[in-house]
Formats: C-alpha cells, sequence, structure tokens
C-alpha cells in the first residue's frame, strides 16, 4: 500500500488491521510516530470521517482520534493504543456525550456534505426541522433504498403519524456521532472514552441515543450520567423504537434476513398511534 501521498516520511512499518464495510485500516509507524490510516472504497469518505471528527473535537466534550491528513480515500489519524477500560468509564463515556451534545449547535439539521452510514450512503441535505429532517432523509431514503414493497407500504402507512411522535421533541440542532454502537467507542491508555468512525450530522440527540440501545454494550450508569448533565424530555423512551428504525432499515438494506421483518414490525408499532 503506498502511503506515500498522505504521510511525507519514512515509513518503517505498515501492518493491516482489518477493514469494515467500506474501507481497510493499517497501523503505520514512522521514525517519529505511529499513524492508523483508513483506505476507503468511495471518494470524499475520507473527508467526510475528517469533518465529523474534527467538529466532535471542536466542542471540547469528547475525546476522538487527532486527524492529521486526508485526501480523496485516505484518511490519516493518531494512533491510540488501547488501554483496560476505567472503573467510571461508562459515567464518564455518558457525561462526555451529554456536554457535546450541549455545546455544539448548528442552525439547520444536516451536515456539510453526505456521508455513510456503514456502506449506505447518508443523506445530509439541510432541513429546518428536526420532523422532515428525519422523515425525508432518514427513513424515507432507506425505505426507498430498500425496494421492498411491504416496507413501502408500512412507511405509507406511518408517515403520516410521524410529526404528532415528534411534536413535542423539537430542539436547537446538535452535533451527534450518528453510530454510535459499542463498537465505536475505544478506551485510550488511560481508560477513558474515545469515539471513533462517526457518521457525525447535527441532529437530535435522542437519534443518537436509540443506537446505543440497539446493540447493547451502554449500561445504567452512561444513561444515568448523561441524563443528570443534559436532561432528557419526558417520554423519551417511547420514541426510541422508532429512531431505531433508521439503523434497522440500513441493517435490512446491508444484510437483508430478519433485519427486514424488525424494521416492518418496528413501523406497525407506531401505525396505530
Amino acid at each position: 500500500m503506498d502511503f506515500k501521498r498522505v504521510i511525507k516520511e519514512k515509513i518503517l512499518s505498515a501492518n493491516p488491521l482489518g477493514g469494515g464495510d467500506i474501507g481497510s485500516s493499517y497501523r503505520v509507524k514512522t521514525d517519529s510516530r505511529e499513524y492508523f490510516i483508513k483506505r476507503y472504497s468511495f471518494a470524499g469518505t475520507a473527508e467526510a470521517e475528517a469533518l465529523g471528527l474534527k467538529a466532535m473535537a471542536e466542542s471540547g466534550a469528547v475525546t476522538v482520534p487527532e486527524v492529521l491528513n486526508y485526501d480523496d480515500h485516505f484518511l490519516v489519524l493518531g494512533y491510540i493504543s488501547q488501554g483496560p477500560r476505567s472503573r467510571d468509564f461508562q459515567k464518564k463515556l455518558g457525561r462526555q456525550l451529554a456536554l457535546m451534545h450541549r455545546r455544539s449547535s448548528a442552525e439547520r439539521f444536516g451536515f456539510y456534505q453526505d456521508n455513510f452510514i456503514g456502506s449506505t450512503p447518508q443523506k445530509n441535505e439541510w432541513k429546518d426541522s428536526w420532523t422532515e429532517f428525519f422523515t425525508e432523509n432518514r427513513i424515507e431514503y432507506q425505505v426507498k433504498h430498500s425496494g421492498n414493497r411491504d416496507l413501502i407500504e408500512c412507511w405509507r402507512r406511518l408517515k403520516p403519524n410521524v410529526p404528532g411522535i415528534l411534536s413535542e421533541t423539537e430542539e436547537p440542532p446538535c452535533l451527534i456521532h450518528g453510530d454510535l454502537w459499542g463498537g465505536n467507542v475505544i478506551s485510550n491508555p488511560d481508560g477513558d472514552p474515545v469515539l471513533i468512525d462517526p457518521a457525525a450530522y447535527y441532529g437530535h440527540r435522542e437519534m443518537e441515543l436509540s443506537m446505543t440501545q440497539l446493540f447493547g454494550g451502554f449500561s445504567s450508569d452512561f444513561y444515568s450520567s448523561y441524563d443528570a448533565e443534559f436532561p432528557l424530555k419526558p417520554g423519551w423512551r417511547g420514541r426510541m423504537d422508532l429512531y431505531k428504525l433508521y439503523h434497522v432499515l440500513n441493517h435490512c438494506n446491508m444484510f437483508g434476513g430478519g433485519y427486514c421483518s424488525q424494521a416492518a414490525s418496528l413501523m406497525k408499532k407506531y401505525q396505530a398511534l
């Protein structure tokens, strides 16, 4: 792998670390330091992730890998050696995430460019309201992308109910990680939380919390610490399955199988409201 275009130093070693849905990663050592380099299949993905990481870092609330360089396909980050998680890891994570949500804001919902959620394009066209953004840029895009007639019909019946479900939840846009499952949280040498691999945009923080519940890995200490720092609006737990729908639809589009029937079940849950 030719890293000379993004690292202007003599490379001593470059070891592959595996990859995800849309790229591969490497641990690269030079005379001066170690780097974590991600190579993406799709042009623009590296820039989108770099912008997300930089925005998160600017909040001063969370720790993320240092962005050092990027081009159309490569993203160069500072390498983070992982250590055992501290005893209060989950409390710190909840508080730090709440601080990021509270400190970051934008005038509209969206992001500076589209990015990816897994291998699926994530549409970030700016919208004036969260309901509009969630409906059009998140659920409707995924449903149309699926081409699944059952899901299209379920969405046709659910869509008119969404404004009512979200009517009292409007908040100013805040920066969210966008893909916050357990695998995208690591610990640094001190055992403190580090957030990686964002699909960032300015959205609603309840959307963020729904993803933390989808696959587990976040304890009660995480949620109580978050709520103590930045209290959630009443009824937030009842909206979690609606927000999970986005990620379940995405998994349906990527992997098929039971995720498609799960998405249909989630939509039917809110059709009767």
